[in-house]
């Protein structure tokens, strides 16, 4: 859709308009080369030295015993009428109250949430979602089906479905992204917004342009834009990316949060070595590039924004600045020792945090 007034622009506007243009799609193409380039050279390092191992993956068969555990709610799945896309979620709480939706990051699904789950079902119905190509949700095969407006409206069509006209949303690393622009876009929806790392889509897109140390941070982005080789490196010495992206010193949780056991890892496994798992996921950041800027910037209820300043992907600065467009009461809580899976990391903590949110009073513009 043409931007208002787009035709009205004089030449040299348009002109600069194309180049910025041209500039940016040159910038995500050569940083895609450049990551690519990156994670090839890993591969034949990995090749030297393990050749045996590295072509080695296994699909997990059977899955481990926490994913069914009972204590975090029950296995439910809802079709959606206009897309024809059913998605799976997990349920505890009774029916009728307040509904909590959860919306997971990448690379993780609705486990991640299992504190959550357990805590707040004594006042909510807490769903935590399998998002559109994750784990037992329908993956549509073209990557077109993954952009941001089919993103947001599977979770306005997912709570009409469930009965409910609006919920507490809660959404973290890309949950999150989508959870703003479902604030942003169904604003009647969302009595509440919490997001856990990840800032404002439009401080994301602005800053990145303008820190590099965060351009290199978010490197995945880029690197998501090839075909299949994202996919094929996960598979690597039987995920080992995806291992180390929750136990690594660098990228993981740390000595003082709450480690994911050798279960907790199974699951992630289990899940993501599935025939075609990943690239769901992975199609959900190839169309990114072309949905952004956004065309509509405010927040309008209360927010919580929660921050583990150890986070290795998302820079705390720009926690700060998202505060500019929330029109609304706004909380910034940064957690000194936390990783970026701050509810995995420290879930006492963001428990209490979202307790105190939920219970007080937010009707002041403005904290």
């Amino acid at each position: 859709m043409a931007r208002p007034g787009a035709a009205c622009q004089p030449p040299a506007r348009r002109v600069m308009v194309a180049a910025r243009a041209l500039l940016f799609w040159a910038l995500v193409y050569s940083y895609c080369g450049v990551c690519a380039c990156i994670a090839g050279l890993r591969l034949l390092w990995s090749i030297g030295r393990r050749p045996g191992e590295t072509f080695r993956w296994v699909m997990r068969e059977n899955p481990p015993a926490c994913l069914n555990d009972p204590s975090l709610g029950t296995h439910c799945y809802v079709r959606i009428k206009d897309s024809g896309l059913r998605f799976h979620y997990v349920a505890a709480g009774e029916r009728g109250k307040p509904l909590m939706l959860l919306l997971h990051g990448f690379p993780e699904f609705w486990y991640s949430w299992r504190h959550q789950l357990r805590e707040f079902k004594s006042e909510y119905r807490v769903v935590a979602l399998d998002l559109r190509g994750y784990g037992e949700t329908d993956a549509p095969s073209h990557k077109e089906n993954y952009k941001l407006d089919f993103l947001i409206t599977d979770i306005k069509d997912i709570l009409e479905s469930l009965g409910y006209n609006k919920c507490v949303l809660i959404g973290h690393d890309w949950g999150g992204m989508i959870a703003w622009l479902v604030a942003i876009c169904y604003p009647e929806m969302v009595t509440k917004l919490i997001v856990v790392n990840f800032p404002h889509p439009s401080v994301f897109t602005e800053y990145i342009l303008r820190h590099p140390s965060q351009l290199i941070k978010s490197g995945y982005y880029f690197f998501f834009q090839m075909p299949w080789f994202p996919e094929f490196m996960f598979t690597v010495n039987d995920f080992k990316v995806l291992k180390s992206l929750f136990t690594s010193q660098t990228t993981g949780i740390g000595r003082k949060g709450c480690r994911l056991t050798a279960e907790d890892i199974e699951a992630y496994l289990y899940v993501f070595s599935q025939p075609g798992a990943l690239t769901g996921p992975i199609n959900h950041y190839r169309n990114i590039f072309s949905c952004l800027p956004l065309q509509q910037h405010e927040v309008i209820m209360p927010t919580l924004l929660l921050w583990g300043e150890r986070d290795a992907f998302m820079e705390v600065e720009m926690a700060e600045i998202t505060r500019i467009y929330v029109k609304n009461h706004f909380r910034l809580t940064i957690l000194s020792e936390a990783s970026h899976w701050l509810q995995q990391d420290q879930p006492d903590i963001v428990n209490k945090l979202i307790w105190t949110f939920l219970k007080e009073d937010t009707t002041r513009k403005r904290e």
